[in-house]
């Protein structure tokens, strides 16, 4: 199951809102039977790669986007939270 683009109003942040969505996606793909979440964030969301390996989220790899991205040093990085009892 991939997550993608979640996202809390900056009005909103600090209240758990976004480990309550994260607790909740993982929930769901346990439920289905799914063997891991993936999702992708950039290296400047620090706050964002906090909260996924605080769930269990772990990296998995890293890319440039595009041939500035390469020149500018910018990556996105892969992360991987495999569900307990499958693999």
């Amino acid at each position: 199951l991939e997550l993608k683009r979640m996202s809390v109003s900056k009005d909103y942040r600090g209240r758990g809102i976004s480990k309550a969505l994260c607790r909740e996606v993982l929930r769901f793909a346990r439920a289905r039977g799914y063997g891991a979440v993936v999702l992708s964030t950039s290296m400047v969301q620090v706050a964002a790669q906090r909260l996924y390996e605080g769930q269990g989220f772990r990296k998995v790899g890293a890319f440039s986007p595009s041939l500035l991205g390469r020149l500018l040093r910018f990556q996105i990085f892969h992360y991987r939270c495999d569900l307990p009892g499958r693999t």
